[in-house]
């Protein structure tokens, strides 16, 4: 729900395009804004100079002053404006350096009318937290793509949302912002890109996503793109003909024709092979299918695209495992949920959920142990690497050992290795030798020395046991060997003390 009246928000357009400017204007005035469009960056600046804008929506790529030096410009003489860049040529560096600058977010033209209305009302949230406003309502007759209801009061306490049977908790404001968003882009088309650590829930708001859809009553296909071993992407993402193949012996559907009319959710997007993301970009592009060993079109299909991944897509792209112009396609929405740590008023509500629900189901009948004091603040102010996931697994080994009606300290929850002088956990202290050496060289021997750190422990702690270790990782087994394979190690040698 805007915080804002339409007619209190003034924005202003720069673009030596005219019909880009006039459509821009157009469509934001249909919704009742007040818009300014103009064509040259030296007519906005003298604009700037003498008024305000809440919203500047500016082109990237502009002759004689570019779209970074107005971008600067702008926030010199307005720096509490949200300013969207617009760019018909998107780029990593462009992009990047444009968030660096103070920029909102950007737009990769051509862009749609919903995609600009998300980015525009996303801006108008980000005013209301700068300047407080949360009083005034929408007029009723403003055209919307999504629901503007809040959260139903009738939710239990720490309840932001509910998918199915489960319950999306938390009490941040930056969760609740999380879970917001994907309610306002849930009724719309429009392809979301979800970020986050391993166990922050990102396949949970994807699943809060399709269900709050005009797509809810058709599937939702969810493809852990890090499971599928390479040999098998295409033919399990497209489909293929019979005969296409040794042991092709009739033809079948693909995910994205099982998908077609729902959602496909892409977990892990960043381990899909290079050649699957220029197919698919195809189908992004015109929804047309063609199986494997077929000469000719054999469907067309209409999906929603919902993407995941616990990298950061900037690094992949750059690094070139991701290609750049599928991450700018599927990232019309970008949805980042922060981890636990960095929310630690969400861990008393999910610690009291989990600890009803595993008392339920592993000791129904005994008396439920009283939880002290001392016990939430060990919770709270614990790093969970694992996040959420995490979080659950504690919680429920903690149940599986409690005393039926017992009081339950700290030391009833068992909790992994203490932070170091604020660091990593110990194993992996820093070389101060490594600041001398080139950021690319430094960053790879630090990570190289992780991950041989990490399989090592949760191997150990698995004992051995791949699948155990991968469920410890919140990964699947063929990840696991992967990463053994990449850093040329064995399970005997990570298991040596």
């Amino acid at each position: 729900m805007s915080p804002f009246q339409p007619n209190e928000i003034d924005v202003l357009v720069v673009d030596d395009e005219s019909t880009l400017r006039s459509t821009c204007r157009a469509f934001l005035e249909g919704y009742g804004y007040n818009v300014t469009a103009v064509e040259r960056a030296e007519d906005a600046v003298a604009l700037l100079k003498r008024r305000a804008f809440h919203i500047l929506l500016l082109d990237l790529y502009m002759p004689q002053v570019s779209g970074l030096e107005l971008l600067s410009q702008a926030l010199d003489l307005h720096p509490e404006a949200k300013v969207i860049m617009m760019t018909g040529n998107p780029s990593v560096e462009t992009s990047d350096a444009a968030l660096r600058a103070g920029a909102f977010d950007y737009i990769p033209k051509p862009f749609s009318a919903t995609h600009l209305e998300i980015l525009v009302d996303r801006a108008i949230h980000a005013l209301s937290e700068d300047t407080g406003r949360s009083d005034v309502a929408p007029p009723e007759d403003r055209p919307t793509a999504w629901p503007t209801h809040r959260p139903t009061p009738s939710l239990a306490k720490g309840v932001v949302a509910e998918v199915g049977d489960i319950a999306i908790l938390g009490e941040s404001k930056v969760f609740r912002n999380v879970v917001e968003l994907a309610r306002r882009v849930a009724s719309t088309d429009a392809s979301v890109f979800i970020t986050g650590e391993s166990g922050t829930g990102k396949e949970l708001i994807a699943q809060y996503i399709h269900q709050h859809s005009n797509r809810r009553h058709n599937p939702l296909v969810e493809v852990n793109c890090a499971a599928i071993p390479e040999s098998l992407f295409e033919s399990e993402m497209f489909g293929h003909v019979e005969g296409a193949f040794t042991g092709a012996i009739r033809s079948r559907e693909g995910l994205l024709e099982a998908a077609s009319n729902g959602t496909l959710f892409l977990d892990e997007l960043v381990e899909m092979p290079l050649s699957i993301q220029a197919k698919l970009l195809r189908v992004l592009q015109d929804g047309v299918l063609r199986r494997v060993g077929s000469s000719k079109t054999d469907a067309v299909v209409t999906v929603r695209f919902v993407a995941a991944t616990n990298r950061n897509p900037l690094e992949a792209v750059e690094h070139g495992t991701l290609r750049k112009d599928l991450y700018f396609r599927l990232r019309v929405v970008p949805i980042h949920i922060p981890p636990l740590r960095e929310r630690p008023e969400d861990i008393p509500p999910l610690v009291n959920h989990y600890l009803t629900a595993f008392w339920s189901k592993h000791r129904p009948g005994e008396s439920t142990p009283t939880l002290l004091s001392t016990a939430m603040e060990a919770l709270r102010a614990y790093a969970w690497p694992g996040n959420v996931r995490e979080l659950r697994n504690v919680v429920e080994h903690a149940v599986v050992m409690m005393d039926a009606g017992a009081p339950v300290g700290a030391e009833g929850f068992t909790l992994g290795e203490p932070m170091v002088d604020g660091g990593a956990p110990g194993g992996l202290g820093i070389d101060p030798a490594i600041f001398q050496k080139d950021y690319h060289t430094a960053r790879e021997e630090m990570l190289a020395h992780f991950e041989e750190e990490y399989l090592s422990q949760i191997l150990k702690r698995a004992n051995g046991n791949i699948s155990g270790a991968a469920r410890i990782a919140g990964v699947d087994r063929t990840t696991l060997y992967r990463l053994m394979e990449k850093r040329n190690l064995s399970k005997r040698e990570l298991l040596e003390p």
